[in-house]
């Protein structure tokens, strides 16, 4: 099998993972609403944001800047992710002035479209690896986090009571946008290898986290403050946990 064709099984792969990680909260659209399962399914999806943003994009981020300026003292990435996270704030402050529906937030859109162009990048980087080794590597990274970050992001989108139609197009366009990085980084083979894309990708994912951390916390802990007394309210904070852990593991292997 010769590299390319390595590149195209693994963006089929990449895709069909998306899609099945989403099968069953899609099928349960109309039947579930915000009963005591989706509330689980809601605190493991913000665990797996925390952990995401906190053994993943912050990581790399802080890693990649002291790689390109060795002499920099000032925490720039930490900085970056503060304002990610100010900035979902004010978003949903808001959003909360200019309308008393919560579900006509911009919130969710912000996500998605924050990991539409993440999943765009990472898929980059596999497309422009140039061994079996390099590109098998990036492959198991994206695969070890790509089903559980399609799955939480449709439990968010769900949360925000969005129709079936408009939650499966965002579903489609963010399981399209690794393969397509993929084709994009293998026409561009040193997209990501340039100082400058190595930059852009750092301040990305750090702002990315930033917004990550204030979904999976301060938005999660709102949402669920009528729990705070009840027995639910432990399970969800152990789905929450589990969520963080699982991601902690993945980063020891990736």
């Amino acid at each position: 099998m010769t590299l390319i064709a390595y590149k195209i099984v693994a963006a089929l792969l990449i895709f069909l993972t998306s899609i099945a990680a989403v099968a069953y909260p899609l099928k349960t659209k109309g039947k579930i609403k915000h009963n005591d399962s989706f509330e689980l399914g809601e605190a493991l999806a913000s665990g797996i944001f925390l952990g995401v943003a906190f053994f993943h994009m912050l990581p790399n981020s802080i890693a990649v800047f002291h790689e390109l300026y060795e002499n920099l003292y000032y925490p720039v990435p930490e900085a970056i992710c503060a304002i990610g996270f100010l900035l979902l704030l004010f978003l949903e402050r808001l959003s909360f002035i200019s309308t008393t529906e919560k579900q006509h937030t911009a919130i969710p859109h912000i996500l998605a479209l924050i990991l539409i162009l993440h999943s765009l990048i990472e898929g980059a980087a596999l497309g422009v690896g140039d061994t079996f080794a390099q590109a098998l590597l990036i492959f198991i990274a994206i695969m070890a986090h790509k089903g559980s970050a399609s799955f939480a992001l449709c439990v968010t989108l769900m949360r925000y009571q969005l129709s079936f139609a408009r939650i499966s197009t965002i579903i489609i366009i963010f399981s399209l946008m690794t393969p397509l990085g993929i084709a994009l980084g293998t026409v561009v083979s040193l997209f990501t290898h340039s100082m400058g894309g190595e930059l852009i990708e750092a301040i990305f994912n750090a702002f990315a986290a930033g917004t990550f951390l204030y979904i999976s916390a301060l938005h999660h802990i709102r949402f669920h403050q009528r729990r705070i007394e009840k027995k639910q309210g432990m399970l969800e904070f152990g789905c929450l946990a589990l969520g963080l852990v699982t991601m902690g593991v993945i980063a020891v292997w990736t």
